[in-house]
């Protein structure tokens, strides 16, 4: 087995639980250029909403997390808040294995499109969303959704807001 195919078995995807709160806090900090939530917020994220988030632990490091939730008006659709995969588990697909690991979980079986927004410039995420979706045989729309001026006081680029669906679930 190569050292990428034994680090990607080696990396467990799971639920989280209260117990993650800081530990996802310290990856986002570790994750420029995310931006970081209150260590209360993240304790939220990983109680909360573990039945549609993902932690991605490698001997013993959350090396990636998902922070996700179901609108309540959207039963429809889930929402990635925030995408973290830390450098020690990157160039492994690590990412869109935890969004595939999402929308398979029960808690998403009605579950026909997701949401998330982005920066213009961030093109990771970009390229992660745009494959996620070929892999789903799906749709990727997006429109600005978020306004510099209007809605972040000139303090933080527009984020667009990209959908994609349906999703063809195995």
């Amino acid at each position: 087995m190569t050292d990428k195919a034994s680090q990607k078995s080696a990396i467990e995807l799971r639920k989280p639980n209260k117990d993650d709160g800081f530990r996802l806090h310290q990856l986002v900090e570790e994750c420029p250029p995310l931006d970081p939530n209150s260590i209360y917020c993240n304790l939220l994220q990983c109680s909360h909403f573990a039945e549609t988030g993902v932690a991605a632990e490698m001997d013993g490091d959350l090396v990636g997390f998902i922070s996700a939730y179901i609108p309540p008006l959207q039963s429809d659709t889930i929402f990635v808040w925030q995408v973290a995969v830390h450098e020690k588990g990157r160039g492994q697909g690590l990412a869109k294995r935890m969004l595939k690991e999402i929308v398979a979980r029960d808690a998403c079986r009605n579950v026909t499109h997701m949401e998330t927004t982005i920066t213009w410039d961030n093109k990771a995420s970009w390229a992660l969303f745009r494959s996620f979706a070929r892999d789903m045989d799906a749709e990727l729309t997006y429109h600005e959704h978020f306004e510099k001026e209007t809605h972040f006081g000139g303090k933080h680029d527009p984020e667009y807001l990209l959908r994609i669906g349906p999703l063809k679930k195995s």
